[in-house]
């Protein structure tokens, strides 16, 4: 069972506390009733200043008001100093304490200064007024200093408080951020591994499948490409699977993705081999290399291949088996440019894979994170055209001008 702790917003223990304080006040003003100056009426204003006390913490500059007006209505009826004219330092120290602004807490004291000179004017005994002025004085501003510490100390702590709020927030949403971003990488991965080696097997086993009476050694050709492409994209599969189940470091709920593990991250010495899987299912493709290479960042390395991969993968499925392709890698003294062209006189596939529309987007999103441009579009003599600009490093441009 749940013990509820609040009542009407406020904690139970504060709630207590403030109706101690009230009933303290209150029983302060009810032996003198009859003995005391102004009898029953000063003790209506003992307990006016005792009610108003119930609220000093939700509307302490409204109770500070009420309280001094209670105050000013005994100095008026000249019933001098009562016991429960604590009410009037509590009040004092409420609104110096829990007061949106500090100036409530000023404007309470200088009233509670005028007050201290009434007072003593109005207290009978031996000594001058002044030095019981002097004494309520003392009181007085020591309660308002009292105030104002633990005011500055309170508005300290909620300042830790939402400063660590703020930096928790700042932290989920980076963590955010981070998990959306490593999903989109993973998609792209993903789309790229699986939409090149389906793209080439559908085509191998529709060739595979008509020419299977007519050419049986060159459909066995063709399946034998099929089963190399198969193994080819399952190691592809459990290098991500290995990546998703690499512990990185904590963030929120859980371990998150770690980055391709640097024993098995494709580079542009594995293009040739690309380039003949795709010769492998019927592409006639040209491939030519201009400038010295320089040495790229692996990241980038990774970028110049996807982007090659996936526009051959276009050009399979979309101008088809026959299609002539040109294939260029441009090392300039600022930037690596890709170009991809064909002409789009294949024979189309029989049964194509059905697209989702995110191979260009997938590239784009590669060629972005280096600063980089991606153009693609059909050509007027026909085909379709591809030219991706990824910008060198500085270091990288150093040594091409050095080379």
């Amino acid at each position: 069972m749940t013990v509820r702790r609040t009542m009407f917003g406020r904690p139970l223990r504060g709630i207590a506390f403030d109706v101690a304080v009230a009933g303290a006040v209150a029983l302060l003003g009810l032996p003198g009733a009859v003995n005391q100056p102004g009898g029953w009426a000063a003790t209506l204003v003992g307990v006016g200043m005792a009610v108003a006390l119930l609220f000093r913490r939700s509307y302490p500059s409204a109770v500070t008001v009420v309280i001094a007006a209670l105050a000013l209505v005994q100095v008026i009826a000249q019933w001098g100093p009562l016991a429960y004219d604590v009410a009037v330092l509590i009040a004092l120290y409420s609104v110096v304490k829990y007061g949106q602004r500090l100036r409530d807490g000023v404007l309470a004291g200088a009233v509670a200064a005028v007050g201290v000179l009434l007072a003593a004017a109005q207290t009978p005994g031996l000594i001058s007024w002044w030095v019981t002025a002097l004494w309520y004085a003392l009181v007085t501003g020591a309660v308002w200093l009292v105030a104002l510490n633990v005011r500055t100390r309170r508005l300290y702590v909620l300042s830790l408080e939402e400063r660590a709020s703020t930096l928790e927030r700042e932290r989920e949403a980076e963590s955010r951020a981070a998990v959306a971003e490593e999903r989109t990488r993973i998609a792209r991965e993903l789309h790229d591994v699986v939409a090149h080696s389906m793209a080439v097997m559908i085509v191998q086993a529709d060739g595979a499948r008509f020419m299977l009476d007519r050419d049986p050694e060159q459909a066995r050709t063709a399946v034998k490409v099929v089963a190399d492409t198969g193994r080819q994209a399952l190691e592809e599969m459990r290098r991500l699977v290995g990546v998703l189940r690499d512990a990185g470091p904590s963030g929120a709920g859980g371990s998150v993705v770690a980055a391709d593990p640097e024993h098995r991250r494709l580079a542009l010495t594995e293009l040739p081999d690309l380039l003949a899987r795709f010769r492998d299912a019927g592409l006639r493709i040209r491939h030519t290399v201009d400038g010295e290479p320089p040495a790229l960042p692996p990241g980038l390395e990774l970028t110049v291949y996807r982007v090659v991969q996936e526009a051959l993968t276009n050009a399979l499925k979309h101008a088809g088996v026959g299609a002539g392709v040109e294939v260029t890698l441009t090392y300039a003294a600022d930037a690596v440019v890709v170009r991809v062209l064909d002409d789009g006189r294949g024979r189309p596939v029989v049964s194509p894979a059905p697209s989702g529309g995110h191979g260009l987007l997938g590239m784009r999103e590669r060629v972005t994170v280096y600063d980089g441009s991606l153009t693609a579009g059909p050509r007027l003599a026909g085909g379709w055209q591809l030219e991706a600009r990824l910008p060198l490093p500085s270091d990288s441009a150093t040594e091409v001008i050095a080379a």
